[in-house]
């Protein structure tokens, strides 16, 4: 059986980062191991007054540890992170790495245009860092384009817009693959473009008009999930764009900290299997 390392945050309560990475990494049939970057009393989308504390100093000791142990992973795929943590990140993705290891970076800090509550204007040029030579890495319009140091366009794109921001990406980052979210050409359609160095591909699906916290990070579980149990780029990412609908089709309206994710596993579960 593979095995997953999955870096990033986690909140008690919310449905997302670590609280959904686990159980759809785990659900794909992965062995999924965690590495916490912070831990947060709920979700940060939804609710006031949460708590924050910085796990950052814990990182080298979790490393020595592993490598005296000898664990190594198959796979590491990163999320919400810190910029204290960038460079621990980068050694543990050497030292703990088993041959062939993925790295699989989600460059979890901004949408809409805007940066994420907590970092500063700088911290695109740390994420870059953490995105450099990746195997593969899931930016939104807004991250890609804050990854390139430029202002983000968000709508009245064309397809040759979307495929020079991807060749851009993979230019300056020295990445293998671009799997771009939230990539939409009519007001009917959400989904991605995947850029594998040759050539594009494309999975759409029907937008569907509801704003749900957590999404990204179900859609990059899933991807990651799928693509290491043997699925192709576009195939995973198929999936994941599947499952994300599933997942808030499943939710209750007055459901306010993510989406229901754990009602689509079956869906989830079936599609790996075809």
């Amino acid at each position: 059986m593979k095995r997953i390392l999955t870096i990033q945050d986690i909140s008690c309560v919310g449905q997302c980062s670590l609280t959904v990475a686990l159980p759809i990494i785990s659900a794909c049939g992965v062995e999924t191991a965690i590495l916490p970057s912070s831990v947060l009393s709920t979700h940060t989308g939804g609710f006031t007054g949460f708590t924050f504390h910085d796990l950052t100093e814990d990182m080298p000791a979790i490393e020595a540890h592993w490598n005296k142990e000898h664990l190594t992973f198959d796979a590491f795929y990163t999320g919400y992170v810190s910029p204290s943590q960038i460079d621990y990140i980068r050694h543990i993705m050497e030292s703990c790495a088993a041959p062939g290891a993925l790295r699989i970076v989600d460059p979890a800090m901004a949408d809409n245009g805007v940066l994420y509550v907590g970092f500063e204007s700088d911290f695109p040029s740390q994420m870059a860092r953490l995105c450099e030579g990746a195997d593969y890495i899931l930016p939104n319009l807004t991250e890609a384009a804050f990854l390139l140091g430029r202002t983000p366009v968000l709508s009245g794109y064309d397809k040759s817009f979307i495929e020079e921001l991807c060749k851009a990406l993979q230019d300056t980052l020295h990445v293998k693959n671009v799997i771009l979210t939230g990539v939409s050409f009519d007001e009917n359609q959400l989904g991605a473009a995947i850029y594998d160095g040759t050539g594009f591909s494309y999975v759409m699906n029907p937008k569907i008009s509801r704003m749900s916290h957590g999404t990204g990070d179900i859609f990059a579980s899933a991807f990651t999930g799928a693509l290491v149990r043997g699925k192709s780029a576009k195939e995973a990412a198929a999936i994941a764009a599947d499952f994300v609908c599933a997942s808030i089709q499943a939710t209750a309206e007055d459901h306010r900290y993510g989406v229901s994710f754990e009602a689509a596993i079956p869906s989830l579960v079936k599609a790996l299997a075809e």
